[in-house]
């Protein structure tokens, strides 16, 4: 009888929850295709044909400077109180019409913050200390590690951690281009190479799942960074651009909020510990 005082919500939830911890296959497995990787793809070309316009511009270098006035005013005086500037953007074709990957979601955000009195050298000696990356962006960066490094190319090792209702962890493993301009102008691209979901993460029965058959929490991502010192201090602007499985039929309700929330949270998150990084560092 007192099961019938459990409202059928939560008896919902309950049983979505015990499917989750169990991980049935039927239920949350998902396969990475090829006509995906090529949506994804496409579109990471249109996008960065756009960056590459920026980055060769003096005057218009960073997204905010592409903002109508009146707007613009509004975020430098955001950014100049220490607020993070954060916008959805989406990426269309030559016809304006909208590009999506099939099976899947392509997620687009960037991110700004402005650290007064920092400098450019400081901002690039901190996003290239890769392995101390794990101090500063915790807790999602559980590890982080600089496997190779020539020049300003690096390759690196995160494992992620995001947690809600469900606890996804991820090895990841990235190619990072740094691209010096002037004195005061850097950009860099950082493209995902390996993202293998972790099972069982930390305990004697960890294993990897196979790369691309797997619960599709992320699958690609690419991030493309600004840095510019002027007005006093540095702007640090990110485009991050991910790809994750689509909406499984019935547990829509749970896993939407997962997959759609976090790509904006992570770069969030990003930011504002770049920013207080920098601002620390300045101490």
């Amino acid at each position: 009888m007192m099961l019938l005082q459990i409202p059928i919500k939560w008896l919902t939830i309950l049983l979505a929850i015990e499917i989750l911890g169990v991980q049935t296959p039927e239920v949350m497995s998902a396969e990475l295709r090829p006509k995906t990787v090529e949506a994804f793809d496409r579109y990471v070309q249109l996008t960065e044909a756009r960056i590459n316009g920026e980055v060769s511009q003096t005057e218009k270098f960073l997204y905010l400077d592409e903002l109508p006035a009146p707007r613009r005013s509004e975020v430098l005086a955001a950014l100049q109180r220490g607020e993070i500037f954060m916008e959805q953007l989406q990426t269309l074709d030559a016809s304006g019409h909208t590009l999506e990957a099939p099976e899947a979601i392509i997620h687009h955000w960037l991110g700004t913050v402005f650290v007064p009195g920092a400098n450019l050298p400081q901002t690039i000696a901190l996003a290239q200390d890769y392995n101390h990356h794990q101090d500063i962006y915790q807790p999602e960066v559980v590890r982080s590690r600089l496997v190779a490094h020539t020049g300003n190319d690096f390759q690196i090792y995160y494992r992620l951690r995001k947690e809600r209702v469900i606890t996804v962890t991820l090895n990841t493993y990235h190619d990072v281009h740094y691209f010096p301009i002037d004195s005061t102008r850097w950009y860099s691209r950082s493209y995902s190479t390996r993202i293998a979901e972790v099972a069982n993460a930390d305990t004697p029965n960890e294993r990897e799942k196979p790369v691309g058959q797997d619960e599709g929490f992320l699958w690609r991502l690419n991030s493309y960074w600004k840095f510019e010192e002027k007005d006093g201090g540095v702007y640090v602007e990110c485009e991050s651009i991910s790809l994750t499985r689509d909406i499984p039929t019935g547990l829509g309700w749970l896993i939407k909020p997962f997959v759609t929330s976090i790509p904006k949270e992570s770069l969030e998150m990003t930011m504002g510990s770049t920013r207080a990084a920098l601002t620390a560092g300045k101490k």
